[in-house]
């Protein structure tokens, strides 16, 4: 499925006299769109393919398998789909497993296979659960004398309540990590990370595109604020079921519009969907209703004759494993060029080249 991010403007009074005057302040978001017309893709193509698609150079982060080989990434949270789908795409990416990772605490300890369908490069990994933690941090340290320094990073898809406690483990045990992991009390996970000097990259969205969308629309709203003054803003999300919070991608994207639209608008505002038959009813593929990001963001002028609407829906979970999968490569790449911690965000990724 392609399901791209995309602008619609629609005109209810073409002459209305206030038209001229907001189109030329949303004149650069039709610009942006141009250069993001390519399309989200629920599985997409080899790495290889995708970087001359998205017409980057990724030379500046260029590490060659050799430069990987005793690099181990620990991903936490399976076997959900997301954790899984990331574990793929690192064997797919070059990248070698950590044989152990944490999992939630109702699981039962078992070992699981990862395997890669595209390189049929696999792993098996064994999952301690998130109630043994004192035999996890003993085969941390284990694992981490094998690999020598800064050689173990780890990526989190676990659960939202999970996510400060999760950090703060990674940080005073000196593992880098990729949180993937939306909710918990960001401003305090910022905080703390910044406060322990750990190296990061937390970010609401992997995703190559969307990441490129939101850097857009953070310019638009610093060079444009209030450029919607009197707009009112709408937006409805809809994911799997399973998701138990809010959309990290629609609070970061609601931030912007805010600054662009001056409504009022917060979080708490957005519509969710989490029903199956209304996710159908949204727009959703019925074989996406396990696996789905769908976004709808609607501005209205206040007397209704002028509407504004951005979509961005995804179908899948790949286009966010590939983009973990790259975080990896670029933390690991970043610890042997910093001398000290620092949290980066997928737009600092983006921005280096680092997403193939």
């Amino acid at each position: 499925f392609f399901f791209g991010p995309s602008l619609i403007a629609r005109f209810i009074a073409p002459n209305h006299p206030n038209i001229i005057t907001t189109m030329k302040y949303f004149i650069p978001i039709f610009v942006f769109a141009a250069a993001v017309t390519s399309s989200v893709e629920a599985f997409l193509p080899h790495s290889t393919t995708r970087a001359n698609q998205w017409g980057t150079t990724s030379t500046k982060l260029r590490m060659s398998a050799e430069d990987f080989k005793d690099v181990k990434v620990m991903v936490n949270g399976m076997p959900g789909p997301m954790a899984t789908s990331a574990a793929e795409a690192c064997l797919r990416k070059g990248l070698d497993l950590s044989p152990i990772a944490l999992t939630g605490p109702d699981i039962e300890p078992c070992t699981i296979t990862v395997a890669d369908k595209v390189t049929e490069r696999y792993a098996n990994v064994k999952l301690v659960p998130a109630s043994n933690m004192e035999e996890f941090k003993k085969s941390v340290e284990e694992l981490k004398e094998k690999c020598g320094p800064n050689n173990l990073l780890a990526i989190d898809f676990t659960h939202p309540s999970a996510v400060n406690g999760n950090a703060l483990f990674y940080a005073d045990n000196n593992i880098p990590f990729v949180m993937g992991t939306t909710g918990g009390d960001r401003e305090k996970l910022m905080s703390d990370m910044e406060e322990k000097k750990a190296f990061a990259v937390i970010a609401p969205n992997m995703a190559k595109q969307i990441v490129a969308l939101q850097a857009g629309l953070e310019d638009l709203a610093k060079k444009y604020p209030g450029a919607f003054e009197g707009y009112q803003l709408t937006v409805k999300e809809s994911h799997q079921k399973t998701k138990a919070d809010t959309s990290g991608t629609a609070k970061a994207v609601v931030e912007s519009l805010e600054q662009l639209s001056t409504c009022g608008f917060t979080v708490d505002d957005i519509e969710l969907v989490r029903d199956d038959e209304e996710s159908i009813a949204f727009g959703v593929p019925e074989d996406a209703l396990n696996g789905h990001a769908f976004h709808t963001y609607t501005l209205t002028s206040a007397d209704g004759s002028v509407e504004f609407q951005l979509k961005h829906n995804v179908a899948g979970r790949s286009v966010y494993a590939e983009g973990t999968a790259d975080a990896v490569k670029f933390l690991a790449k970043k610890l042997r060029t910093e001398e000290t911690g620092k949290i980066f965000s997928m737009i600092n990724v983006l921005e280096e080249g680092a997403l193939e």
